[in-house]
């Protein structure tokens, strides 16, 4: 047996069977020291590189960074991009928003939102909300490890996405929401929504054992926040003036500054759910710009076809529906479906966004529904469908366990668009009650006339 392998079976015994020395024969010294000294040596070298082979240096390098430009998603990508869209009179409000949202969303995640969402370790998760053993991110030390990746990490990495998903929904109450409302809104979404939710896919919940794919964040993040979304802009009503008054973006260069830094940040969002720096990862991002790419150049194809004119708030609209639409299949899919998924945003999410407004006059401000919750809902079929390895040039990663066909794997994603589409939508309308019964949701028509920034915050965004 080599000799590690028997410090591992049982080190004690295999010192004790070393006799006591005897000091009168220099020669049986020398015999009992030799292999003394070496079991120590083998002793003292083994236990660390057990321990060193825990975390992997690769991984734990590129999910820093993945969770830096998620980050980075949030603030300033979004704060720029939702900024640039409204009228002069909000933008400050806005800006505000998404960096209070930031840092109230980062220390619930630290006190409940971790806990509740993936449970703690070494407990069996129930199929609906995690064990509270983490509150206060209590079991989270320096030696934790996740994987490859060291505990620390993954709780970071984890709570940029608990960021991002309330600050989208700012987009459709833009302009008419208190701000108050917004922060009491929005601790109880995260607690009452997002993280059920989160952990019913990812921290060992029920859909997740039935096999759902939804790589970074399809039903997590975008119908969550996309049915929200939905759900307020019809509680609310629409802006003052809105199908009557014209209500363009007041700065579209913030806007596609904006945008700019959502495409590079989304690598961090989708290669990054990889939680590994690995073909998987390489993939991700792969399909990841490739959907981003052709979402935005089908949305200006259909203006352009329709209107006469391709727009610049189309192009960058579209490259966020091509984002948010490969999210749920960035780590199902290969590069010629995600070029089909993409395509599909564009075109369906464009059409989406016509029908809420003019349609039903729905007024959500900045169109998060049609574009996030839209697309959330087709990446997560289109994934049921393009992770089939039976498709050719469009083949993806194979169905989930158990599953060995198209139907089986639609049904079960079908399933999660479902459950998360009436469970979001009904917690969402009694949030937003009580919030308007404690607070009140929306401000004054007069409040509304002369805008968020000078009567919620007694600042202008610009000062020339």
């Amino acid at each position: 047996m080599p000799i590690d392998s028997a410090i591992d079976e049982n080190p004690v015994s295999l010192w004790h069977t070393l006799s006591p020395l005897d000091v009168n024969e220099e020669s049986s010294l020398m015999k009992k020291l030799i292999p003394l000294a070496s079991t120590l040596l083998l002793l003292s070298l083994h236990t660390p590189l057990v321990f060193a082979a825990e975390v992997s240096g690769a991984d734990t390098a590129w999910l820093l960074t993945a969770t830096a430009l998620v980050l980075f998603m949030t603030i300033p990508g979004l704060s720029l991009f939702y900024g640039g869209l409204v009228r002069v009179r909000n933008v400050l409000s806005v800006l505000m928003q998404c960096f209070a949202l930031t840092a109230l969303m980062s220390l619930l995640w630290f006190v409940a939102g971790y806990t509740l969402s993936f449970g703690s370790a070494g407990v069996e998760q129930g199929p609906w909300v995690g064990d509270l053993g983490n509150l206060f991110l209590a079991g989270i030390s320096i030696d934790g490890v996740n994987g490859s990746i060291p505990d620390a990490l993954f709780v970071m990495f984890q709570m940029t996405f608990a960021i991002i998903t309330p600050a989208l929904i700012v987009g459709a109450f833009a302009e008419r929401m208190r701000f108050s409302a917004m922060l009491l809104f929005s601790v109880a979404w995260l607690l009452l929504v997002y993280a059920p939710i989160c952990h019913w896919v990812w921290g060992g919940g029920w859909l997740g054992a039935m096999g759902l794919q939804d790589f970074a964040g399809g039903t997590v993040v975008h119908i969550t926040a996309g049915v929200a979304a939905l759900v307020v802009a019809i509680m609310m009503g629409p802006r003052r003036g809105f199908g009557s008054v014209a209500m363009p973006p007041h700065n579209l260069t913030m806007t596609v500054t904006g945008a700019g830094m959502l495409w590079v940040g989304w690598f961090g969002f989708n290669a990054g759910s990889a939680v590994a720096a690995d073909q998987s990862a390489a993939m991700a991002m792969l399909v990841t710009h490739l959907s981003a790419a052709c979402g935005s150049l089908s949305w200006m194809a259909m203006e352009w076809l329709r209107h006469g004119k391709p727009s610049v708030l189309g192009i960058v609209t579209g490259m966020v529906a091509g984002l948010g639409t490969i999210t749920p299949a960035s780590g199902s899919v290969g590069p010629a479906a995600a070029v089909v998924i993409g395509l599909s945003a564009g075109v369906v999410c464009y059409f989406a966004t016509m029908a809420l407004k003019n349609r039903f006059n729905i007024d959500d401000s900045l169109d998060v529904f049609p574009v996030h919750g839209v697309g959330g809902i087709l990446g997560t079929l289109l994934a049921g469908v393009f992770c089939s390895p039976n498709l050719g040039i469009f083949s993806g990663n194979g169905f989930s366990e158990g599953i060995d066909n198209i139907a089986g794997q639609l049904s079960v994603q079908a399933t999660g668009v479902a459950a998360t589409f009436v469970y979001t939508a009904v917690a969402s309308v009694i949030i937003f009650k009580v919030v308007d019964v404690l607070v009140g949701l929306r401000v004054t028509d007069e409040d509304e006339t002369v805008g968020l920034d000078l009567v919620l915050h007694d600042e202008r965004g610009y000062d020339l």
